[in-house]
């Protein structure tokens, strides 16, 4: 998942996609905690895309405080 892509998308598909990475991380800790987890590196690949996610609803929790500053 790449930064561009992700800034394409609306706050509320975010939104979505973070709430089914969190989920898919919790049953990946699961699964390596019972030995079970194939791809130990799925566990770093979900916890860089919640990051690279969080990061552009920041951003444009920023912009928007910005703007409303700018305005007054």
């Amino acid at each position: 998942m790449k930064v561009s892509e992700i800034r394409e998308w609306d706050n509320v598909e975010i939104t979505d996609r973070l709430e089914e990475i969190k989920e898919q991380q919790f049953r990946l800790r699961f699964q390596a905690a019972t030995m079970t987890l194939d791809n130990p590196k799925l566990i770093q690949k979900m916890r860089r895309d919640s990051a690279r996610l969080q990061t552009v609803l920041r951003e444009r929790q920023i912009d928007t405080r910005s703007e409303k500053d700018g305005m007054s």
